[in-house]
């Protein structure tokens, strides 16, 4: 996969912070990856990409569709063993404990019998390079864990059934700061990848991401390094050197909330950013008329991508729908996916129950889905960069954009 895009600008650790040094001795060798994954196929054999007219492309009208009526969407998918927001009793941890190698069970029965402390969870962590930057991960059981989470995600069911699901749950500071697409994947350094499928506040200070304890084996986090600790208030202090005796040599106690700046008088409280999820319904277009509208409702699956960019890749592809191959290269479908960046990308976008690579209600999503997840949404470079990982060429790079400015202007 040459010509691989930099998604994620390097960031500056926390002053003060070591965690995420410990974190990165604790999981050494396990690194998430995020690369380019698009980019698999060359030009379709036939596709003329020497007559681009840059902003005056020729564009072809859109055929109809046949209209059926739409299946209901189903409900979002919940797991059993997510307890409901009623249900948890939050107990949010005042310090962290964090271990250079797994901490045994005798260890974490004799923290639990200290004075002043009133619950204890364990977690498996390590910190993963993902492409420029290094993430804190921990690996948690979903049900286990939602207790010890903020109210404000401990309230989000979306939140815990997608972390159920083995997806990747983002902290919003870290989301927000790599510019992570909700409902994106991303490739891991084993080959897998992982959706990054909400963002939350956590409270926990250097730790930037969730993931289930199945998928932080795949990704080679150190079991049982993170020691979660609830005392009462102002307890936290007292508590943390009778841990850090415990746990022996090389032990980092982080209190939480100890090193926030005092806010001063009559400044305006920090708020909590809500949670926020990629919903399971996100790829479902449902059945329009034409390929115009299932061009316009499809673009909404990636926020800043114009409509008009899938239309011109719909055009110089299969021009929407007449000549759907196979191409000689074996690409299916109006928009000319290969059989393997479908098996990864491809989408259930009317809800009949099958992503159909030959169906345009399933193909046109799932090419926003591809282009979103190579960075599409931000536009300018990022945009011409994700065009040709569709299909690696510059020319038709040119060509697509070409059209779609015409598209733009055509349609204003």
């Amino acid at each position: 996969m040459s010509h691989r895009p930099r998604l994620m600008p390097a960031r500056a650790l926390v002053a003060g912070l070591s965690l995420l040094i410990v974190l990165g001795a604790a999981g050494a060798g396990a690194f998430l990856v995020v690369r380019g994954t698009g980019g698999d196929r060359p030009a379709p054999a036939g596709t003329p990409l020497a007559d681009v007219t840059g902003l005056s492309a020729p564009v072809s009208p859109f055929p109809a569709l046949t209209a059926r009526p739409s299946p209901s969407t189903p409900p979002s998918p919940t797991s059993p063993s997510t307890p409901s927001p009623a249900a948890a009793t939050l107990t949010p941890p005042r310090l962290i404990a964090i271990a250079r190698k797994t901490v045994r069970q005798a260890a974490l029965r004799r923290i639990a019998a200290l004075r002043n402390v009133t619950g204890v969870a364990v977690a498996d962590g390590g910190a993963i390079r993902f492409s420029a930057a290094t993430l804190n991960l921990l690996a948690v059981d979903a049900a286990e864990y939602r207790p010890w989470a903020p109210k404000a995600m401990a309230e989000q069911p979306e939140v815990w059934a997608a972390l159920a699901r083995g997806e990747f749950i983002a902290e919003s500071g870290t989301a927000g700061r790599y510019r992570l697409q909700l409902g994106g994947e991303y490739e891991t350094g084993a080959g897998s990848r992982l959706r990054v499928a909400a963002s939350a506040p956590f409270g926990l200070p250097g730790v930037d991401g969730l993931v289930t304890k199945e998928v932080g084996r795949t990704l080679g986090l150190v079991p049982g390094v993170a020691v979660l600790v609830h005392t009462p208030a102002g307890k936290a202090a007292s508590v943390g050197p009778a841990i850090k005796r415990l746990l022996g040599s090389g032990v980092q106690i982080v209190v939480i909330g100890a090193h926030r700046a005092v806010t001063p008088p009559l400044a305006r409280p920090t708020v909590t950013p809500p949670p926020a999820v990629a919903r399971s319904g996100t790829y479902t277009v449902g059945r329009p008329a034409g390929y115009l509208d299932l061009y316009k409702l499809s673009a909404r699956i990636c926020p800043g991508l114009s409509w008009t960019v899938l239309a011109a890749i719909g055009q110089v592809e299969s021009g929407h729908g007449r000549n759907n191959g196979p191409s000689s290269a074996g690409a299916l479908g109006p928009m000319q996916f290969m059989p393997a960046t479908w098996r990864a990308y491809g989408v259930d976008g009317d809800g009949d129950g099958k992503a159909d690579i030959w169906s345009p209600y399933d193909a046109v999503p799932a090419a926003a889905r591809y282009l979103c997840a190579n960075g599409a949404g931000a536009g300018g470079n990022k945009l011409r960069s994700a065009v040709f990982r569709y299909n690696h060429s510059w020319d038709y790079v040119n060509k697509v954009l070409g059209i779609a400015g015409s598209y733009a202007r055509a349609y204003a």
